[in-house]
């Protein structure tokens, strides 16, 4: 998972039908979640009527200036009332297909969920749209790049990470997947936003997915807020359900967060085994969880406070 200060979006929501879970979601929405003291009712499908206008603009800064800040600690989410009364959300019998930004998402997302199906013998795909070959120390003067935009040391970190992935896999129980990889460059999903939908598309058909698991639309992480538009894209052309897993959510949010369409959150519980292959998994990305060398923990690109989100019993995803 890219760092957010490194790439959070603050524009429009980019080309193509975007799904309206987002952070502006609607200013209708906005302003009645604020007046009730309560979370925007706008669900995963419903319609975006500013989310390219300065409304939906203005929102969208205003949450990325959270996602810079220093972040909502776990014992407020602990604390919410509001994460326990989520429905509980039941996945559908047949094949997932799971859509990962960079390697770690998914594990840190929907891994315990997906421990639980290998578990099932559910069959389990994954795509890797890029592979967060960016997301690692970052140099003290600037990296001189290659006309391709990308810099030394990025296939090194990229092999890395994949090497990573491919444990974690095995922690969750799915040791012979192999994850379709895109190769896309970090930080630049966007640019190749139909590419990806045609990939996930493709996928839909191959595997004869039953449910698509992307991440959320809304994540103030441009990366992820374009790889889940672009599945979300695909799973409405092939009516396909898609849930959407958020990640720096947990960071810049809060609870009760009007921006936040609590409405069509719901839960997936995690039971003990499930809950301890996915923590034996997030530490298999070492590079995102460990400090540099010469610094503490909290030097980590995934300090301990930042884990302590996705470590928990339960998952969440928005429908």
């Amino acid at each position: 998972m890219t760092d957010a200060a490194e790439h959070s979006t603050t524009g429009t929501a980019g080309a193509g039908a975007a799904p309206p879970g987002g952070v502006g979601a609607t200013a209708r929405s906005l302003a009645a979640g604020r007046a009730a003291g309560g979370p925007a009712a706008t669900g995963l499908r419903e319609t975006a009527d500013v989310a390219a206008g300065a409304e939906g603009t203005a929102c969208r800064r205003a949450a990325a200036y959270d996602a810079d800040a220093e972040g909502t600690p776990e014992s407020r989410w602990a604390a919410w009332d509001g994460l326990g009364a989520l429905p509980r959300a039941l996945v559908p019998p047949g094949p997932v297909l799971v859509v990962a930004a960079h390697p770690d998402d998914a594990v840190l997302g929907f891994g315990g969920t997906m421990a639980a199906l290998a578990a099932s013998h559910t069959p389990v795909h994954l795509l890797s749209v890029s592979d967060g070959e960016r997301s690692g120390p970052r140099p003290a003067r600037p990296a001189v790049r290659r006309p391709d935009g990308r810099r030394p040391g990025d296939r090194r970190s990229a092999e890395l990470r994949r090497t990573e992935l491919a444990s974690a896999l095995g922690e969750l129980g799915h040791h012979g997947l192999r994850p379709a990889r895109l190769a896309v460059p970090d930080t630049a999903v966007d640019h190749y936003e139909d590419r990806v939908r045609e990939t996930v598309a493709g996928l839909l058909r191959e595997t004869g997915a039953r449910l698509c698991v992307a991440p959320w639309t809304g994540d103030l992480h441009g990366d992820h807020e374009a790889a889940g538009r672009a599945a979300f894209a695909a799973c409405t052309e092939a009516r396909v359900p898609v849930w959407c897993y958020p990640l720096w959510l947990w960071h810049w949010s809060f609870p009760g967060d009007p921006r936040v369409p609590w409405g069509s959150a719901a839960r997936l519980p995690l039971d003990d085994d499930s809950a301890a292959a996915k923590r034996r998994a997030v530490r298999r990305f070492a590079s995102q969880t460990e400090p540099a060398a010469d610094g503490d923990q909290d030097t980590a690109i995934l300090p301990p406070a930042e884990l302590a989100h996705h470590l928990r019993g339960f998952e969440v995803v928005f429908r």
